[in-house]
Order: C-alpha cells, then sequence, then structure tokens
C-alpha cells in the first residue's frame, strides 16, 4: 500500500510568490511544495532565455584552455578528442569535433572501442603521438587520469581535460581543467553533464575568436546618495570586467567638496589605462563635478548609441527606468542600477560575436540528449539548456537525427524529457554497449540524409542486438538477484557473470534497482584478468562515496550519488566481496523507500481543464529531482471502465477508465 503524502507549505511563501512574480496560487502551491521558494530557483522554471545561462570563464581554466586552443588553431596543430561510450560522451564529441572543425582547425577523434577501459589510455595516446597530435581534449572523461596525462606530456602533448565526474584525492597535471565537481574550479553550478561542459567550452570559444577575449574594461555609475538637505551625498560605482566576468568593484560615498579628486580611491580605481564606459556620459561628469566640485579628468565612453544597435528597447530611458524593466532585477535581492549596467554591456558584446549571436543556440538538441541520458539533475541551467535543445529536436533542426526520429515515430512531435529518455538515447546507447560506439557518432557527424540513414540503420541493428542480449543476461542473473539480496539481508545485492556483456552491466542493474530497490551492482569480465561492474541505486545511497571506500582496490572508478562504476583486476574481487560484507552488514536496512508517493496538487474540479497543460509547461522539463507532477483528484465520476488483456499468459494488466470531473470528461489508465 503506497503511502499518499501532501507537504504543507507556508502561506507567506505563497503570498510573496504571487505577488511578486504574478503567480497564481495554483502554480504557486505547487512550486513551494517542491522547494522552489528563492528568486534564484525561480528564474529558472520561469525564464528559458539563454542569457541566464552561467559566463563559462567563472571556470578558473577556461580562459587558459581557450589560448592554447586558439594556438591549436594559429599554429596548425593537430587535435584529438577523446570521448566515452555514452550518450553523454558520444553527443558531448560529436558537439566539439563539429565545433573545432568548423574553425578550420584539423580535428580527429577516439572513443573506447569493444572492451577498452574508461577515459584516456596509454595506447590511444601512442595512437595519436604517432600521427603527430600534439593536443588532447578529453570529453566526459579524463578527471582520473593521472598517469595517462603525465605520460602524454612526456611524449610532448598537452591535455585539456573537460569532464563532469568528481575528482579523487588528486587531479592530473593537465595544461586546463574544466570540471565543475572540482572544488578549486568556483563554477557555481556543479551538476552539468559532461555535453553541458563542452556547452561551455563552446561558448568560451566562440567568445575567444572575438576581438572582446581577455578585454578588460570599467563601467561607471553615479547616483545621489543622502538626499537630506546639508547633508547630501553621491554614490559613485565602478567595475573592473574581463570576459565579461567581474574582477574588481569599488563603490565610494562622496560629501561634495570633502575630497580632493587626488585623494579618491574610487578616482585611483580608474585610473589604470583601461577604457571607461558609462551610460549617459554627460549626466555621469555632472555628477562627478558636483561630488569634487571640480573636473574630473577621465574619459567615459558613451554606451547608448552603442545599445541602441543591439538593443534597440533600451532607447532613450534611463538606468533606473531600466531597472524597473529588468528580469534579471526581480530574481536578485541585492542587484543595484550598475549590475543593470553590467547585464545590458555584456548583452550588448555577446550580440557583437556572429557565432554567439547565431549559431550557438543549435548545439543544445544534442546537449539535452546527453544530459537527460546521464540523468542530470532538472534544475538550474540545466532546465534552459534542455528546454533549448527539446525544441530544437523537435523542430529537426539537425539533419543527422531526422532518420532516427522519423523511425521512431517523434519527427515533428512536440518532445519531451520521456520521449528522449525512452525512445532516443537508448538507442543511441546501444552502439556503445555493443563496442562500437563510432556507429552513433559517425550518424551524428553526418552531413547529408544519406549518410545519416545509413549510420541509423547500423545503429537500430545494434539496438535490437542490445534488448536480445539484454533479455538472455537478465534471465540468467536473476536468480543469482534474488540470493544476493537474501544473502545481503535486503539492503544491497551484486552479481557477476561472465556471460554478461559489460556494456549491459548499467542496463541491468537498473533494472534490478527497480525491481528489488536496493542498491545494485553487476560485474561482468572485460578478459582473463580484469572486470567491471555498474552500480545503481536510490537516493538515500550514495555510490561515489560508497565506491571511494574501496578505491585502492579499482584500476579506476567513478559516478555520481546514484550511478557509479569501477574496473578491477580480478584478483581483487575476493577481497572487496569481503570488505563489502562489513560495510553492508553495518547498514540499517531502509523499508518501504519507494512506497512514498508525494502528491503536488489537489485539483478543485474547476480547475481541472484543458488549461492544466500552462502547469506541466511550467514544471517541465522533467528529470533527476523534478519527477512529473503528481496530481490528485477527488470523487471523480467513473463512466467507462474497460479490462485490457496484455496477452493470455500475463492476463489483465491494465484497465482503461473515462472519468468524468468538473466540466470536462478524461482518459485515464
Amino acid at each position: 500500500m503506497k503511502q499518499w503524502v501532501k507537504e504543507a507549505v507556508s502561506v507567506d511563501s505563497l503570498r510573496s510568490l504571487h505577488d511578486q512574480f504574478g503567480i497564481d496560487y495554483i502554480k504557486a502551491t505547487l512550486l513551494s511544495r517542491r522547494g522552489v521558494s528563492e528568486k534564484e530557483q525561480l528564474k529558472y522554471f520561469l525564464e528559458t532565455d539563454l542569457s541566464f545561462l552561467h559566463n563559462p570563464f567563472l571556470f578558473d581554466d577556461m580562459e587558459s584552455f581557450v589560448m592554447r586552443v586558439l594556438e591549436a588553431k594559429r599554429e596548425g596543430e593537430k587535435v584529438r578528442i577523446f570521448g566515452d561510450r555514452d550518450v553523454d560522451g558520444i553527443t558531448s564529441t560529436s558537439l566539439l569535433v563539429e565545433f573545432l572543425t568548423s574553425q578550420g582547425i584539423e580535428t580527429s577523434w577516439r572513443l573506447p572501442q569493444g572492451d577498452e577501459p574508461y577515459g584516456l589510455t596509454s595506447l590511444g595516446i601512442d595512437e595519436a603521438h604517432s600521427e603527430d597530435v600534439t593536443l588532447i581534449i578529453t570529453v566526459d572523461c579524463g578527471i582520473s587520469n593521472i598517469d595517462e596525462v603525465e605520460y602524454a606530456s612526456s611524449l610532448g602533448i598537452d591535455v585539456l581535460i573537460t569532464d563532469h565526474h568528481l575528482a579523487g584525492e588528486y587531479v592530473p597535471d593537465a595544461h586546463s581543467i574544466i570540471d565543475p565537481k572540482i572544488e578549486e574550479c568556483n563554477y557555481p553550478f556543479t551538476h552539468l553533464a559532461g555535453c553541458g561542459v563542452v556547452a561551455k567550452v563552446i561558448w568560451a570559444l566562440g567568445f575567444g575568436l572575438s576581438d572582446a577575449f581577455q578585454e578588460e574594461v570599467l563601467l561607471i555609475h553615479t547616483c545621489p546618495g543622502n538626499s537630506e538637505k546639508g547633508k547630501e551625498t553621491f554614490i559613485i560605482e565602478a567595475v573592473k570586467m574581463r570576459n565579461l566576468i567581474e574582477t574588481e568593484r569599488m563603490v565610494e560615498e562622496v560629501v561634495p567638496g570633502a575630497l580632493a579628486v587626488s585623494q579618491s580611491r574610487i578616482i585611483k580605481f580608474l585610473n589604470c589605462n583601461l577604457p571607461i564606459f558609462a551610460l549617459d556620459v554627460e549626466v555621469e561628469n555632472r555628477i562627478l563635478h558636483a561630488a569634487f566640485l571640480s573636473k574630473v579628468d577621465i574619459h567615459l565612453i558613451e554606451l547608448r548609441p552603442l545599445f541602441i544597435k543591439t538593443i534597440p528597447q533600451v532607447g532613450e530611458k534611463s538606468l533606473f527606468a531600466l531597472s524597473q524593466m529588468s528580469k534579471s532585477v526581480k530574481y536578485s535581492a541585492k542587484m543595484s542600477e550598475l549590475d543593470v549596467l553590467i547585464s545590458l554591456f555584456s548583452t550588448h558584446v555577446i550580440r557583437l560575436i556572429p557565432y554567439l549571436r547565431d549559431e550557438y543556440h543549435t548545439i543544445f538538441d544534442l546537449v539535452a540528449l546527453g544530459t537527460i541520458a546521464d540523468l542530470m539533475p532538472m534544475a538550474d541551467e540545466n532546465r534552459i539548456m534542455v528546454k533549448h535543445g527539446l525544441n530544437l529536436l523537435t523542430s529537426g533542426n539537425r539533419k543527422s537525427l531526422i532518420p532516427l526520429l522519423t523511425h521512431q515515430n517523434l519527427l515533428g512531435k512536440r518532445l519531451s524529457t520521456t520521449d528522449v529518455g525512452w525512445q532516443i538515447t537508448p538507442i543511441i546507447n546501444a552502439s556503445g554497449r555493443m563496442g562500437t560506439p563510432e556507429v552513433a557518432l559517425i550518424m551524428l557527424l553526418s552531413t547529408n540524409y544519406d549518410e545519416a540513414s545509413l549510420a541509423t540503420t547500423e545503429l537500430l541493428k545494434l539496438n535490437s542486438a542490445r534488448q536480445k542480449e539484454g533479455e538472455k543476461s537478465w534471465n540468467k542473473i536473476l536468480p543469482k538477484a534474488k540470493k544476493s539480496c537474501d544473502d545481503f539481508d535486503n539492503k544491497f545485492l551484486m552479481v557477476e557473470d561472465k556471460e554478461v556483456n559489460r556494456g549491459l552491466t548499467g542496463i541491468m542493474a537498473s533494472r534490478l534497482l527497480k525491481q528489488f530497490k536496493v542498491p545494485s551492482m553487476v560485474i561482468a569480465y572485460i578478459d582473463e584478468s580484469r572486470i567491471t561492474g555498474s552500480l545503481r541505486s536510490p537516493t538515500y545511497f550514495n555510490i561515489r562515496d560508497f565506491l571511494s571506500d574501496y578505491g585502492d582496490l579499482f584500476l579506476d572508478y567513478g559516478g555520481h550519488r546514484c550511478a557509479g562504476g569501477f574496473s578491477m583486476e580480478i584478483k581483487n574481487l575476493p577481497l572487496l566481496k569481503e570488505r563489502m560484507k562489513e560495510t553492508i552488514a553495518a547498514l540499517n536496512a531502509i523499508e518501504e523507500v519507494e512506497e512514498r508517493v508525494t502528491i503536488d496538487l489537489e485539483l478543485p474540479p474547476h480547475y481541472l481543464s484543458p488549461k492544466i497543460i500552462e502547469i506541466v509547461e511550467l514544471i517541465e522539463p522533467y528529470g533527476e529531482g523534478n519527477p512529473p507532477i503528481h496530481f490528485m483528484i477527488s470523487k471523480a465520476i467513473i463512466e467507462e471502465m474497460k479490462v485490457l488483456q496484455n496477452n493470455k499468459s500475463t492476463g489483465a494488466n491494465h484497465v482503461k477508465l473515462t472519468l468524468s470531473y468538473g466540466s470536462y470528461k478524461w482518459p485515464a489508465l
């Protein structure tokens, strides 16, 4: 029996959402019940514009990353992309290969073949070296390849790492590392997929190809402070920016005539031989003169005519008036007029860069595929990127995907994360699971329909083979799983089998988790000396922490809270089992974890209408941390009921209903 739970909500929170953002109380209740009450969180439910994405140069190593790629372009170097065999790795590889090639950089790629291990390998490095590659870029891997990066360096090959997995105690000594899960990276959102990280890199590279890259500028804004007669003051704010990132800020409140210009901290801050921009220079100079009772010898560059060309809605409006119109302001508790000026200046610069203005948005279809497939939290900027990606997939923007979408009867349909997660990404994933990830990559990189169609046909064959092999493996491991679950007192299960394809361990672990509702490990054999394992778990069990306890036994390992994997020498398997028994025995049994059903909204009859789609669209895209909405209705009338029989062996599994509720009739299953 499932327990239906409807969390209490704060009336003050509902009122705040309604008053500040005009959200009706039903939607406000839903958002509040899901813990979305802070302005910063709400932004990613209400906004879809790409301008709300974080600036990629917030990554500490991003500038050095871009400089090294620009050097490779300038010097005509050969670049090789190392990716992973799953959907995230394949889409990441496709995106970066496509971009670098479009910029005239000689770019090749490599994915793990057959039973090759995950990540950068010495074999792959040797191949690159023999082909005169001087720059390797990893995507969706690399953060654990300390020895391999050192080896590449010894051969004169620089390595740039883009990854999203957790690092171990040490990180590779790579030229640059872009990984949001490294504490020192300073990026504000840690849950990007590998393809999300690549999307950040591509934006930064697009910016890096412009004159704005590494440009340092100052912005200034002045306004009255204290207006009490006889105690008047002026506030002067200035900010220094590099790559559209604030690097330093100065604020000074000045009593008219109390300071000589030479004594002002902010004037010294401005005197650094950088261009100084302002909106309404004449007004700014007048206020500066009033503050210091003398002319201030600084040259201000007028922004208004520049803004009018790229942001026409600026018009002749004051910065105060623009701040009242700004969407960014309403999502910030302390956004000043200077912050509005920063936002406008950034928008202006980005709109001057052709790639970022006209082409960058087209990459998000593949970003959506990788983000959904890798089960990333559907929060923060992931929501905006996936929303854009789903729209692109719906429109058939990427020609190489049209044969697959057509085969799945999805072309032209408004796609959801469920469509992608059930009907698209498993097929792409089949390529890697069957040891030939290049088939999916060739499909994505196809530039004409015929080439894409041939690759899609091959991909569908691989998926069919994967399904047959998966059922065979499932039937073989299921009895072992039942026994293991009993052995671990229903807290955990682990199965191993030499006949399970190593590419199917993740699928098998997911199915075991669904059936037994305990953390599940499936181990397959790579060769006579090595094994590989995949784990899947409920949210209460942290796989990354669990694996780290046995890191000394593994060749490599990695993952997230609820999904992970490892490879290991077979000789260490008995010790792993022995130590795991001790760990699992110490765990408290978790009872009925999956039996709790959270109700998002109880709908009164008059509210259940076709307009309910507005609520659904507010919460979509669904995904990790943001499951489909659970609506509850009471006292609906069953108008019609039909028993559906799936087949003779299983009997009646479903009932089809027609429900009458309010002014409408609704089909139900």
